[in-house]
C-alpha cells in the first residue's frame, strides 16, 4: 500500500489537480486518493498552500494605466461617432452646396474604424503575454515541486569565485529553470549573459541578473544532455558567447 502510495505522489497529477489541468479520470483518481489516504490529503494541502503563496509572490499586474487608456479610447470614439451622426444629419440638408462633406465624414469614420482595430490588438498582445507569463509560472511551480526535479549548484569558476546558482532540472516534464543569487560585481562596460547548446545549437538566453527573490527563475531549454554557459560579455551584451570568458558551466 505504501509503495503505491508512494508511486502515486511521485507523479504530478496533484500539482495538475491544483492548476485544473487534469482529464476527468484523473480527477477521479486525484480525488478519491485524497480521499481514502492520509499522507496524499496533507500533501495535497501543503501543496495548496505552496500555490498561493506562489502565486501570490509571482502574481502579474495589469500595465498601469490600461484601463483609463481603454476607457478613455472608447469614450472618445462614442463621442467622435456622435459628432460624425450629427454632422451627417446635417449634410444631408446641405448636400448639394457641401457635396465634398461626405468624403471628409467617410474619413472620419475609417480613422475611427483603425483606432479601433489598433485597441483592439492591444489588448489581444496583452492578453497572449499575460497567458505566457501564467504558463511559465505553472511551469515553475511544478518543476519545484515535482519529486522527479533534480537540483544541481552551480559555482563560477576562478574569474567569477562568488558566482552562486541551482538549476532545476526535470526530465519528466522536461522543463529547466535556474536561479542566480549571487553574481560577482563587474565594470560598468561589462555584464552577464547567459547560454543554452541544446542539439547542438547555441541558443543566446539574454543578460542576466542577481535574481531579487529566490525562487524567481529563469528558464533554460531542455534537451538532451544540453549544456548552459554564463559568460562575461561587454555592456548590452554579445550575439554570440566569448568563449575565453566562460565563468559559468551547466551540464543538464
Amino acid at each position: 500500500m505504501k509503495e503505491k502510495i508512494k508511486n502515486f505522489l511521485d507523479t504530478d497529477l496533484l500539482e495538475q489537480y491544483l492548476l485544473g489541468t487534469t482529464s476527468k479520470e484523473e480527477t477521479l483518481q486525484v480525488e478519491r486518493y485524497i480521499a481514502m489516504y492520509p499522507e496524499v490529503r496533507k500533501t495535497y494541502i501543503e501543496l495548496q498552500e505552496n500555490l498561493e503563496m506562489y502565486a501570490k509572490q509571482h502574481a502579474i499586474k495589469t500595465p498601469d494605466g490600461l484601463k483609463d487608456k481603454v476607457l478613455n479610447q472608447v469614450k472618445s470614439e462614442k463621442k467622435s461617432r456622435r459628432k460624425f451622426y450629427m454632422y451627417a444629419v446635417a449634410a444631408s440638408f446641405t448636400a448639394l452646396i457641401f457635396a465634398g462633406a461626405s468624403f471628409t465624414f467617410w474619413n472620419q469614420n475609417q480613422s475611427l474604424q483603425e483606432e479601433n482595430i489598433l485597441v483592439n490588438n492591444k489588448i489581444e498582445s496583452l492578453e497572449e503575454n499575460m497567458r505566457i507569463q501564467l504558463e511559465d509560472v505553472r511551469n515553475q511551480f511544478i518543476v519545484l515541486n515535482n519529486p522527479k526535479t533534480k537540483k544541481v549548484a552551480v559555482k563560477g569558476n576562478n574569474k567569477a569565485k562568488e558566482l552562486k546558482a541551482v538549476a532545476y532540472i526535470n526530465p519528466v516534464k522536461k522543463l529547466s529553470y535556474i536561479n542566480v543569487s549571487k553574481l560577482p560585481n563587474l565594470p560598468e562596460d561589462q555584464c552577464y549573459q547567459m547560454w543554452a547548446e541544446v542539439n547542438g545549437e547555441m541558443i543566446n538566453l539574454g543578460i542576466i541578473k542577481e535574481a531579487s527573490d529566490s525562487q524567481k527563475l529563469m528558464a533554460l531549454p531542455y534537451g538532451e544532455n544540453a549544456m548552459g554557459y554564463i559568460t562575461i560579455e561587454n555592456k548590452g551584451g554579445n550575439s554570440s558567447p566569448t568563449v575565453e570568458n566562460i565563468v559559468a558551466n551547466i551540464r543538464y
